[in-house]
């Protein structure tokens, strides 16, 4: 955290239940005005990278935040799937912020974290799911080479020096991907949206993603069968270096109204994060 940040940072193990251990940073307490939020890394982040910091930094002053190194990067056992068992890792790091005392738990994901939190509110049983879900410059479906970005990603992935590039930067991924990828294709993000209702949701992208253009935002707005609110943020690069500390704030007033239990109800919240009426929409 920066040094003015007076919120301290604990130090939180994790173990999923496919028995990968993961290390997380805990900030805030129970008596902590919420919801608490998970917030998941992109590919080849960690929770001590400036970009998630910088997130974490703006989250902070507002929520309590867990914040796990997802399996194969950072300080956190296992290898990376790239979006497929991580949903174990969210599944465990929810677990956690209702053991530290929250009762209500939102998920934010970014980039990778994005179709990884998706995955999960869709395919986790009812009482183990998110009370709401937001997902940040995330991909609709697997195997994107359409963008210079992505497709340095796959070099990485797919290649014996990307994957040495890899580990320079912090990540391990699993090693199947030696042979061509997934054993079993997991259902790809735009293929469960239809899933996550009623769950409230949030979809948020940016105008300028370099990795991920907007079609894949509105086709998973789409796909949810126009269940939440899609965001399309002008100018906004990718992840969590394009999120500013503005949209951070409106994303925690979104994930405050759409959990709210005072006598106003849910959902009191305009379709740009300001406070309102309208729970549905998009906002351009």
């Amino acid at each position: 955290m920066s040094a003015v940040d007076p919120i301290s940072v604990r130090a939180v193990t994790l173990t999923t239940s496919d028995g990968v251990r993961l290390r997380a940073d805990w900030l805030g307490s129970a008596t902590d005005p919420g919801p608490a939020v998970v917030l998941c890394h992109g590919f080849t982040q960690c929770a001590t990278r400036p970009a998630i910091r910088q997130m974490v930094d703006a989250l902070s002053p507002e929520v309590p935040v867990l914040v796990p190194d997802l399996r194969g990067h950072g300080r956190s056992g296992g290898a990376c799937t790239l979006g497929d068992d991580e949903v174990h890792d969210i599944a465990a790091a929810v677990a956690e912020a209702r053991r530290q005392g929250h009762a209500r738990v939102v998920t934010l994901g970014v980039s990778m974290g994005a179709a990884i939190v998706l995955r999960h509110a869709a395919l986790a049983e009812p009482g183990q799911r998110p009370d709401a879900v937001a997902a940040v410059s995330g991909p609709s479906r697997w195997w994107i080479r359409e963008s210079a970005a992505m497709r340095r990603v796959h070099w990485v992935v797919e290649q014996p020096h990307g994957r040495l590039a890899g580990l320079l930067v912090g990540v391990r991924i699993a090693g199947h991907w030696y042979d061509g990828g997934w054993a079993v294709v997991p259902a790809s993000p735009v293929e469960i949206m239809d899933r996550i209702a009623p769950t409230p949701l949030l979809v948020v992208h940016g105008s300028h993603d370099e990795y991920f253009g907007t079609d894949h935002a509105v086709a998973l707005h789409r796909a949810a069968d126009g269940h939440g609110q899609l965001w399309l943020e002008p100018g906004m690069g990718h992840g969590a270096g394009g999120t500013s500390p503005a949209l951070v704030h409106r994303i925690v007033n979104w994930a405050r109204a759409v959990t709210a239990t005072g006598p106003e109800g849910i959902g009191h919240c305009d379709a740009d994060g300001s406070d309102g009426n309208e729970q549905d929409g998009e906002a351009a």
